[in-house]
């Protein structure tokens, strides 16, 4: 697959693509699944870009629709194919949060709050692979280590040639204390934290105990933006069986509101730096 080509967002665009021609013609999501014998809920997983696109999808659609431009017709089709190449996650097996992958491979900027443990993106190996053998006890060593690959992999996004624009996290003071692994390991692991914040495209805070009661206490979540404006930005939430993704104007202006209390709700970056370096130093003794 080309180094340029990122399946999960050609599904996103085309299926924007396919929602936008949809509305054009003036016809609800219902009335073309009527049209092609298919349940309502196949049109309105192709147009958020969580199923794949086959080109005789597109044929039918674009046939609905009576896009007679055969160079639209051709874009389209295009479209359709490279979203069915495979992403270099599918090197890894079965991966459940692959739409995940896909879409942190080519956002500009990430806001996470995370509650229980270091981000992905932050994560050392040693420490990464402790969160996958406590987080997923039934899984075989073979598949832990996959897992911790690919999250290594995924930290090119910091470490490579085309890092973040801007990643900012915002952590639970929980994160710093509970210790997983080994105290060498979180000590490890807090460090890299204190060094990676020192970068100026990476800013990390900390929710401290005794702020009480703040508004990331009824879950995690992340926040993509992506450098094309075709693409909306995604909120994003892990789930145990199932991921939930949010994308209406409405929901991403409300979790970008809550994500703006939790920074002010955490310590200033050189404040939680300090208290990230007073936990390493603790796991050292």
């Amino acid at each position: 697959m080309s180094a340029n080509i990122n399946p999960t967002v050609r599904r996103r665009r085309l299926g924007a693509e396919l929602r936008r021609l949809r509305e054009l013609r003036g016809m609800t999501a219902e009335e073309v699944a009527g049209r092609l014998m298919v349940s309502q809920s196949k049109i309105s997983r192709l147009e958020n870009g969580r199923r794949s696109i086959s080109q005789r999808d597109v044929r039918d659609l674009c046939d609905v629709y009576e896009v007679n431009d055969e160079r639209v017709r051709a874009g389209l089709m295009e479209m359709a194919r490279e979203s069915r190449q495979r992403g270099w996650w599918h090197e890894f097996g079965d991966i459940p949060y692959s739409v995940y992958i896909g879409l942190e491979a080519e956002a500009s900027s990430i806001r996470a709050y995370e509650s229980s443990f270091v981000p992905g993106l932050l994560q050392t190996r040693e420490y990464a692979a402790a969160v996958v053998e406590g987080t997923q006890p039934d899984t075989d060593a073979g598949a832990v280590q996959r897992r911790v690959e690919v999250r290594m992999k995924r930290q090119s996004r910091i470490n490579g040639e085309n890092p973040l624009g801007s990643l900012w996290v915002v952590v639970d003071e929980a994160v710093l204390a509970r210790e997983v692994g080994s105290p060498m390991v979180m000590a490890d692991q807090l460090h890299q934290l204190i060094e990676l914040s020192e970068r100026p495209n990476i800013n990390l805070q900390v929710i401290p105990f005794r702020h009480g009661a703040h508004p990331g206490m009824t879950g995690t979540f992340s926040l993509m933006e992506f450098p094309e404006s075709a693409d909306s930005t995604v909120v994003y939430f892990e789930g145990v069986t199932a991921d939930l993704y949010l994308e209406k104007d409405a929901d991403v202006r409300r979790y970008t509101n809550l994500y703006d209390h939790l920074r002010a709700a955490a310590l200033s970056v050189a404040e939680s730096r300090t208290l990230i370096r007073s936990y390493a130093e603790g796991f050292k003794r």
